[in-house]
């Protein structure tokens, strides 16, 4: 596998599984409890790095098919105003946005990857992400964020991403097989059979991220409020690092820190730290 490199961070083959804690600067979001207000941005992004975090992911705007829509100025006032507080923190930063506009102010600041649920799928964005020199996560994306329904389809989607990615010469690559309700047309057993042929998306040979916290199909299987969803989390979380994820994606960072350390444990894995 080829690794993936966030500031000194290693991901992939022979590296634990690495943590990445969700900080949404958006108060649309679907968790409300995920959302984490302006004064309250050092004093958590520290407590997300002290319960294990190894890389901060911010984002300023829901991306759910019913979340009301904010201006790209509003996201990238957000964004910048949380990186600035998070100036000399020396905690890795992730930028999600999908927007040109919003990553190239955030290029500003010191962040360390960027995460783009469009799969690079916009040149300009593309462009600017490339010339940045920093890693990339990118979702498995046609033209539209969720718009590959189904296993098939999303090999295809990240099929294309990875070319994008060479098109553009990004080499330090994370795939996101975009588990998630992103389309209007969701139906959750599409994403319980991502879930279930996780491992197929390894043959790219690139880092996989799990990004399953407190989403919908869960909530659908188990009855559970995003709130109420923890339990459930934590379990398709378990199975996903069994079917190769590399990176992870949470709200709760001290409890998926535990079940990585006891996985890595029962695994018995020799690691590079």
């Amino acid at each position: 596998m080829l690794n993936c490199r966030i500031g000194t961070i290693s991901i992939g083959t022979n590296s634990p599984v690495r943590l990445m804690a969700v900080m949404n600067a958006s108060p649309e979001s679907f968790f409300s409890k995920s959302f984490i207000p302006p004064e309250s941005i050092v004093q958590t992004a520290q407590r997300f790095f002290d319960d294990g975090a190894d890389i901060i992911d911010i984002g300023a705007r829901s991306t759910a098919p019913d979340a009301p829509p904010i201006p790209v100025s509003t996201e990238r006032d957000r964004v910048t105003e949380t990186l600035r507080q998070m100036e000399g923190m020396g905690i890795p930063i992730s930028l999600d946005t999908m927007y040109p506009e919003v990553l190239d102010a955030a290029l500003r600041y010191d962040i360390a990857a960027i995460n783009d649920i469009h799969g690079l799928s916009s040149p300009d964005y593309a462009h600017i992400a490339a010339d940045s020199g920093l890693p990339v996560i990118a979702m498995a994306s046609q033209s539209a964020p969720g718009d590959a329904k189904g296993v098939d389809a999303t090999v295809t989607a990240l099929s294309t991403v990875v070319s994008r990615a060479e098109h553009y010469g990004i080499d330090n690559l994370v795939l996101d097989p975009a588990i998630g309700k992103w389309t209007a047309d969701w139906d959750p057993e599409d994403d319980w059979e991502l879930c279930r042929h996780f491992s197929a998306f390894l043959q790219f040979d690139r880092p996989l991220l799990a990004a399953v916290s407190r989403k919908t199909f869960i909530g659908d299987l188990t009855g559970r409020s995003p709130e109420d969803r923890l339990a459930g989390t934590l379990a398709v979380t378990c199975s996903l690092m069994e079917r190769g994820a590399s990176l992870i994606r949470a709200h709760d960072v001290r409890e998926t820190a535990d079940i990585i350390r006891v996985h890595q444990k029962l695994n018995a894995m020799d690691l590079i730290p």
